[in-house]
């Protein structure tokens, strides 16, 4: 006589998962043989995953990840790129997140970088972090555009909240005096308080140059490297190759379109 006040006052309160779990108990007939706690458990356990796939959702379409299907579980190991299984199931564990520390993926075009960051990404997600996805190249013309329009303190402030930032394309071309500056401002307000993911075609020895300016080079990259696990994908492009290559479909489809 209940069940229908009991539902609506359910859903008004926004706890869809557990009018779901309490209509299915209802219609068993083996339901009867649970108590009372089993039932508020039951009910408790759909609210609790219901929420938890909605955060998830929710997080992946605000990450803006190149490839939000790229996940962990589908790394092949056996390609020749030298990613090393047990290191990379290691930090899909979320600990460097949790310690607030960066990650740096290099290796030759076509070599399956930014799946792999992507990867990352979407773990983190599961793990309950916020995400942004941003090539280079944006990222300096969002800066641009921010400066130009007012916007610049908000957007700095919103790259320094997200608690795991991928910036793809590190190091394609040689910096300005206000990009480095930029960079140097978003590194100092995320340094120790949030992660980086950073993948990049030029080798880290490299980046000191690529950066330019030294003083400035030398803030930038201390706060980025000293921190950071580093994955080098070894390889040629797969562009190169004529035979089937042995990384995912997803990875290949990055490979197409870039």
């Amino acid at each position: 006589m209940l069940t229908h006040p009991t539902l609506d006052q359910m859903q008004a309160l926004g706890l869809a998962g557990m009018a779901t779990a309490y209509r299915e108990l209802a219609a068993q007939n083996s339901s009867s043989d649970l108590s009372r706690d089993e039932w508020l458990g039951l009910m408790l356990d759909r609210e609790t995953a219901l929420r938890s796939d909605k955060r998830l959702t929710n997080r992946l379409a605000a990450s803006k990840l190149r490839f939000p299907d790229a996940c962990i579980e589908n790394i092949d190991f056996a390609a020749h790129r030298g990613l090393d299984r047990r290191n990379t199931l290691s930090l899909a564990q979320g600990a460097w997140l949790k310690a607030h520390e960066n990650m740096i993926i290099t290796g030759q075009t076509g070599t399956g970088k930014t799946w792999l960051a992507c990867a990352f990404g979407r773990q983190a997600a599961r793990l309950d972090h916020s995400i942004l996805y941003l090539r280079m190249p944006r990222l300096f013309e969002d800066l641009g555009l921010a400066r130009l329009d007012g916007r610049f303190p908000r957007l700095v402030d919103k790259l320094a909240r997200v608690q795991l930032l991928i910036l793809d394309d590190w190091g394609t071309h040689t910096l300005t005096d206000q990009q480095r500056l930029d960079l140097l401002e978003i590194f100092e307000e995320r340094y120790r308080r949030k992660s980086t993911l950073i993948t990049a075609q030029l080798p880290v020895a490299q980046w000191h140059d690529m950066i330019g300016e030294p003083t400035i080079a030398d803030a930038i990259l201390d706060r980025i490297i000293h921190n950071a696990h580093r994955i080098t994908l070894e390889g040629d492009s797969m562009r190169r190759q004529k035979t089937p290559s042995h990384l995912t479909g997803a990875e290949n489809g990055e490979i197409n379109r870039s």
